[in-house]
């Protein structure tokens, strides 16, 4: 937009909002101002101001004041230069290149908007707000409390409600400024409206412009920040650009290979999957070869990763897409949760990593870095927390790198903000703005509701040798390390009687039993507290044919390592076998 006639000046003084005094070549010149809020920042005694002369010679002021020097900075101060300046830019069709129409002033509801917007596809509100309170280089809305500005921007929430789009554009009216948020100290209700409004679906724009002394032009995106949260992606993708881990899952982002990795790092550490994953994608390298696969070899390479069930949600999961998908991973965030084995968090990974989706993926450690960041002081391991969380950042998640963003956020949780209270917060790219850093509580965040002590089971567990083959059991198809493999097992602590009255009575000839000590498992919701012993019997009692008589299957160690799903809940037992678990 252009002005015309424009003189320069000095401001004088103001006596009231309408009206100023300003010094053209030596005058003293009563004047118009065109922006009624507080100004004090910009209208300084001496300041230099720009003025458009009327054309009405009958007006008591001849000019408008309409932009003021402010250092180096020039600044217009027109309240209604930025809908005109919106106007313009909207008919450009940047913002929405399928525009079909623009008609300034709505009346909805209570509520009269600045622009109403057909486009192909949406009917739009759109509310204009002008920003001119800059401090440090960032900008402030409003200068003064604004009941009006309040409710327009609940009334936009509404209109979202009932179908509608809506739009806030806050016009910065200068350039280069680092980021625009709400005065909260002069207007908090005004902020909180504008995040409730986010989290209803209202879009929150803002611009800067390019600002002459005749002119002014929306020029570039400025960031928004509502709330912590807006303030994190720079400089958290920033950090992760510099220096995030090598991953092959994350060098080649293929959705089965971020699929099998989110499943693989489920109660497990990165630096141990990494062999895992390359062995498990050698053997089974897509969908179709692991819905194919034998369950008792697909248990076999996932031995040592523990929590067994994610393996056979995998085979399930896989078997649905082959029939449902033709063999490709759905995108879709809702689509994939429906898949067995994958919630919310494994569901935001994959689409947005693997297919570039807006949406986010939460997990422990995210919980922990944000619950730090702000000093949240809700039960992270509560659902509606984590819900809560899910929703504040997917209005942060930049649209352009949202599988970077989720795993940057992971990278920090599992690198640099470490529980237990020893996070590495010099290297942290948040330490200038963390609360819980910066008032030095990070040891009382997250917050975590006791869990329920685990159960514990006293086991006995019987090492069978018959020369060069050992004993091993199938456990049931249901329940704990269903359908694996393990070491022959009693309830409770035994006596060494005890053993050899039950082998006694498997019709077993003992021929040495002795004590190899104690052992303890930990598994989500029990501990196994186990007693084990060695046991050699008469080798006749171990045919080859691989069901001896009391049940169980003999096998030579080479056999069992190769053949047999052993879960690491029997490790320190299997080593009197030479026999190593896992990788």
């Amino acid at each position: 937009m252009k002005y015309r006639n424009i003189t320069e000046g000095e401001f004088l003084d103001r006596p009231n909002r309408f009206i100023a005094y300003v010094e053209i070549n030596g005058k003293r010149e009563k004047v118009h101002v065109k922006n009624t809020g507080r100004c004090r920042e910009l209208l300084v005694h001496r300041a230099t101001v720009y003025l458009e002369k009327s054309d009405n010679e009958e007006r008591s002021t001849a000019y408008d004041l309409v932009a003021v020097k402010k250092g180096a900075r020039m600044i217009n101060m027109d309240s209604a230069a930025p809908n005109k300046a919106v106007h313009e830019w909207l008919l450009k069709k940047e913002l929405f290149p399928g525009l079909k129409n623009v008609y300034p002033e709505k009346v909805y509801k209570n509520s009269r908007f600045d622009f109403y917007i057909e486009t192909e596809e949406e009917n739009i509100f759109l509310e204009v707000k002008g920003v001119t309170l800059e401090r440090d280089n960032a900008v402030y809305f409003p200068d003064a409390p604004s009941e009006r500005a309040v409710k327009h921007v609940e009334e936009l929430a509404e209109a979202v409600e009932e179908g509608y789009s809506a739009y806030i554009i806050l016009v910065i009216q200068m350039r280069a400024v680092d980021f625009f948020a709400p005065n909260v100290e002069t207007h908090p209700a005004f902020a909180q409206a504008l995040l409730k409004a986010r989290e209803a679906g209202v879009k929150i724009l803002a611009y800067d412009c390019v600002v002459t002394p005749d002119s002014m032009e929306i020029d570039n995106p400025v960031p928004v920040v509502l709330n912590e949260l807006d303030l994190i992606a720079r400089p958290l993708l920033s950090w992760y650009d510099s220096g995030r881990r090598i991953l092959p899952w994350r060098e080649h982002p293929a959705p089965y290979y971020v699929w099998l990795s989110e499943i693989m790092l489920q109660q497990t550490r990165v630096e141990a999957v990494k062999p895992y994953f390359d062995r498990f994608i050698s053997q089974v390298p897509d969908i179709e070869s692991l819905a194919c696969l034998e369950e008792e070899r697909l248990v076999k390479l996932w031995e040592g990763l523990g929590y067994y069930n994610r393996v056979r949600n995998l085979q399930r999961a896989a078997k649905i897409i082959m029939e449902e998908y033709e063999g490709v991973m759905p995108s879709g965030h809702e689509e994939l949760m429906a898949l067995p084995g994958i919630g919310s968090y494994t569901a935001g990974a994959i689409a947005s990593i693997a297919y570039g989706k807006v949406v986010p993926a939460v997990d422990g450690n995210v919980l922990r870095v944000l619950s730090r960041l702000r000093m949240d002081g809700e039960d992270i391991l509560s659902q509606r927390t984590k819900s809560r969380v899910e929703k504040e950042l997917s209005a942060v998640i930049p649209g352009d790198r949202p599988g970077d963003f989720n795993q940057a956020l992971m990278e920090l949780g599992a690198t640099v903000c470490l529980p237990n209270g020893v996070p590495k917060c010099m290297e942290c790219p948040w330490k200038i703005f963390c609360k819980a850093h910066l008032q030095d509580r990070i040891s009382e965040f997250p917050k975590k509701k006791t869990k329920k002590e685990r159960a514990i089971e006293e086991k006995t567990v019987l090492v069978i040798k018959a020369e060069d083959r050992a004993a091993f059991e199938k456990r049931p198809e249901k329940g704990l390390l269903a359908g694996m493999y393990g070491f022959p097992m009693l309830e409770g602590h035994c006596s060494e009687e005890e053993v050899l009255y039950f082998l006694r009575t498997k019709g077993l000839r003992v021929i040495r039993i002795q004590s190899i000590g104690e052992a303890k498992h930990i598994f989500s919701h029990k501990e196994w507290h186990m007693k084990g012993y060695a046991v050699k019997i008469d080798e006749l009692d171990a045919p080859n044919d691989g069901v001896a008589k009391a049940g169980w299957i003999f096998a030579d160690k080479d056999e069992a390592r190769e053949r047999y799903p052993i879960p690491a809940a029997y490790a320190s037992y299997a080593k009197y076998l030479d026999i190593k678990l896992g990788i």
